[in-house]
């Protein structure tokens, strides 16, 4: 209920509704841009890559004739002009308008940055078009976003992570190949801060890719502005539940969405929602050797450090490179009790978020030093004080995840003593914490273990790794029930 209460805070409902309905004959298959993690204000979405021409044809021209000689994406007549009205059968006009809803829908949802997956400029089947993509729009519609090409290759080279014995050290993609022709194209605004050397993608390993073109992700939804993500493939049931699935146990382990839900229960949300509700054909990839699915959660272990946390990115923007956040903590509690601020040097606060009540988000811990000289003569004096603060963990239970947090710090010129009792630290009353909540790299690391672990279980006894001969069309809705009792959502009693 609050997340539903967060989001149509965030938008229209009603709106959101009909701008999907006017937008989606844009996107192959009708995949229209969908919503799917809210994060900072942000919404991160996803969808298919634009629909060519022949689908464009062939859908609209299929919903005219079986709804009756109406069809919504041309139903906003407030916009069409007479001028627009008698060039409608022209080719350019049918992209205007139906593009143009889905242009609306983007800015509606404020994104900004586009990714898009595919190593194809246009996705050509028997000689023809069947699919574009906004890099290669002619008429240049998608000119005012952020258009990222990182080309990723599709499910069926993952059929070569399989035969590997499922070991993706040392796989590289085969860029010679004659339909590969998307370079990689990222702006520089947004390389500057990852230190990567982009121009040797062609020679990264799956593993050395999947993690950069994460990092850059990550990098963008936790940039200063208040943009909006979307992410494509083809289809947007390959490629595109790969990187939305790892971005959300991303922020999941950092404690910054989801906070409530144990590892066996993002798991299965993540599996459900970002897979399984949005078409991903397990079963005919199984039968294919096409391991993707496999290939994600497995992946988890090699995003388990502190390069890959929203938080890192969080204090990297805030904290000066001369002071730890320990320090910053002893500093709070040196000045605790003191009736003046804490000297011209330094002045801290301590705010809460003013996102959703209940609820903090940790933007930053910010902290304005008069100079080099002042810290060190700060470390000197507190190095010996009775009072240093020893951050410890604590003990907690094998069957519960922490639940601990720390507060949002923002440059305040009130007096420190004001606001320290609101300084949460760990282990401090439950009434205390936050709803998000961040966690250490350790924790980081054991909560990502433990989901992997539950996958890895869940996927031995209900698959096994190997491939699977085609099932019936409940198969997946059997997988799914199997996944269920595997990490423990329910007994394998009949109900």
């Amino acid at each position: 209920m609050f997340l539903i209460s967060w989001f149509e805070s965030t938008v229209q409902v009603g709106k959101l509704q009909d701008l999907i309905n006017r937008s989606k004959m844009a996107r192959c298959r009708g995949r229209f841009v969908c919503p799917v993690i809210l994060y900072k204000g942000k919404h991160i979405c996803r969808s298919a890559t634009l629909a060519g021409w022949g689908e464009l044809y062939g859908r609209t021209g299929y919903n005219y004739i079986f709804s009756g000689g109406s069809d919504d994406a041309w139903a906003d007549a407030e916009d069409i002009s007479e001028e627009d009205s008698a060039l409608r059968n022209a080719d350019s006009q049918l992209f205007d308008k139906v593009r143009g809803h889905d242009i609306k829908l983007l800015r509606y949802l404020s994104v900004r940055y586009i990714c898009d997956l595919m190593v194809e400029n246009k996705k050509v089947k028997f000689g023809l078009n069947v699919t574009s993509s906004e890099k290669v729009d002619k008429a240049q519609r998608y000119a005012d976003f952020t258009l990222l090409s990182i080309p990723y290759p599709g499910c069926e080279f993952f059929k070569e992570y399989k035969d590997r014995d499922y070991t993706a050290e040392g796989l590289i993609f085969n860029w010679k190949q004659d339909y590969v022709d998307a370079p990689l194209s990222i702006p520089g605004s947004l390389t500057q801060s990852l230190n990567i050397d982009w121009s040797e993608y062609q020679s990264w390993d799956l593993v050395q890719q999947t993690q950069n073109y994460l990092k850059l992700l990550i990098s963008i939804i936790n940039s200063d502005d208040d943009s909006g993500l979307l992410v494509h493939c083809i289809s947007g049931w390959d490629r595109t539940p790969l990187f939305i699935s790892l971005l959300r146990l991303s922020l999941w382990a950092d404690g910054l969405i989801h906070a409530s839900l144990e590892p066996s229960e993002i798991l299965y949300l993540t599996v459900a929602y970002d897979w399984f509700l949005f078409g991903h054909m397990l079963v005919d990839r199984l039968s294919k050797g096409e391991e993707i699915f496999f290939f994600c959660f497995n992946f988890l272990k090699h995003i388990t450090s502190e390069e890959f946390s929203a938080v890192k990115s969080q204090r990297r923007k805030s904290l000066p490179p001369s002071f730890t956040l320990e320090e910053i903590c002893m500093l709070k509690q040196r000045d605790r009790g003191s009736t003046t601020s804490l000297s011209s040097d330094f002045s801290l606060g301590m705010e809460s978020s003013p996102g959703a009540a209940g609820s903090f988000t940790y933007e930053a811990v910010e902290l304005m030093p008069a100079g080099a000289q002042a810290q060190a003569a700060w470390r000197k004096s507190c190095a010996s004080s009775p009072q240093a603060v020893l951050w410890s963990r604590a003990q907690q239970s094998e069957d519960r995840l922490p639940s601990a947090g720390m507060g949002e710090v923002k440059s305040s010129s009130s007096s420190s003593s004001t606001h320290s009792d609101n300084f949460l630290r760990i282990g401090s009353s439950p009434l205390e914490v936050p709803r998000s909540r961040l966690v250490s790299a350790s924790d980081r690391e054991s909560r990502l273990e433990e989901v992997r672990s539950a996958f890895l279980a869940s996927y031995s006894r209900t698959i096994g790794l190997k491939a699977v001969p085609p099932s019936p069309s409940g198969a997946i809705g059997g997988l799914l029930e199997q996944f269920v009792r595997g990490v423990g959502l329910r007994g394998s009693s009949t109900l």
